[in-house]
């Protein structure tokens, strides 16, 4: 009886357990958007934007902590777009959160008084060699144990295995952006991959502006978050967006971004000057 009752107790914890971690992401992620809601934005974004291959993606919200709180896909099924896709998604969500900032990191007169806002297109130039952040891709790797864990016909749904665990990585090129709720306060990091590198920016910045957690513009006595483009492209609508300002290097090599923070153009390149504004 003693052995039975050892087998039930573990029978029953084993249970609870996934119960007790999906509670605990509800927890970590509140106020960040949904599973539904995450994929209803992704899907309409996907639609509107017809650059690059127009393929469906993958999407992905880290909170501030890095967590993360929902993966979804636009198509069908988990293979109507590129598997390889799903964890690229987290690992752009994770570094745009990772390196943008909120008026919260401004004390002492150190940090930034009006935050940061960081997109991963922003950081193409930055970490190849000759950049300021050169070698950053190689910082806080993805972990592999998050990423590949866990029953793959759930990858994408509102159980995907990755949810309510810490998938780390930093990825440099365009599809991740920063999450902004309202009074510029920075709430995690939302990534899209599926295509190319520019239209996964595109299709990153439609998903975030429809889910409403784009709250970078001035705001009353609220200054508006500073991003490279609107620093040094003078692109004040969209702070953090993709800014195409490379040319080539006579000597080969990485080209020549006058900013710091280009990125490549991609095979049909789509108007990311077009893209909504960002909100007070």
């Amino acid at each position: 009886m003693k052995r039975v009752a050892e087998i039930l107790t573990i029978s029953l914890i084993g249970g609870l357990l996934p119960l007790s971690t999906m509670a605990a992401a509800d927890d970590a992620c509140e106020g960040l958007p949904s599973h539904a809601a995450l994929r209803g934005a992704l899907a309409t974004a996907t639609a509107a934007e017809a650059s690059g291959l127009n393929n469906n993606m993958w999407a992905a919200i880290v909170n501030r902590d890095g967590i993360v709180c929902a993966v979804a896909f636009s198509g069908a099924n988990r293979g109507a777009q590129w598997p390889g896709s799903r964890v690229i998604s987290a690992q752009k969500a994770n570094t745009a959160n990772a390196f943008s900032l909120d008026s919260s990191s401004f004390s002492n007169g150190s940090g930034q008084s009006a935050g940061l806002a960081l997109s991963t297109a922003n950081l193409y130039s930055a970490v190849n060699p000759g950049g300021s952040l050169y070698g950053l891709q190689h910082s806080n790797p993805v972990n592999p144990a998050v990423a590949y864990a866990g029953d793959p016909e759930l990858y994408g749904a509102d159980e995907d295995p990755m949810v309510g665990k810490r998938i780390g990585g930093v990825n440099v090129f365009g599809g991740g952006l920063a999450l902004y709720a309202t009074g510029h306060v920075i709430t995690g990091g939302l990534g899209v991959s599926g295509d190319t590198s520019c239209a996964d920016h595109n299709v990153a910045w439609r998903t975030r502006n429809l889910l409403g957690l784009d709250h970078l513009a001035a705001s009353g006595s609220l200054p508006a978050v500073p991003g490279p483009a609107s620093l040094f492209a003078g692109d004040a609508a969209h702070p953090d967006n993709i800014i195409f300002d490379i040319t080539p290097n006579p000597n080969g090599g990485t080209g020549n971004s006058a900013s710091g923070f280009g990125h490549p153009r991609c095979l049909n390149t789509g108007n990311s000057a077009a893209l909504p504004p960002v909100r007070p």
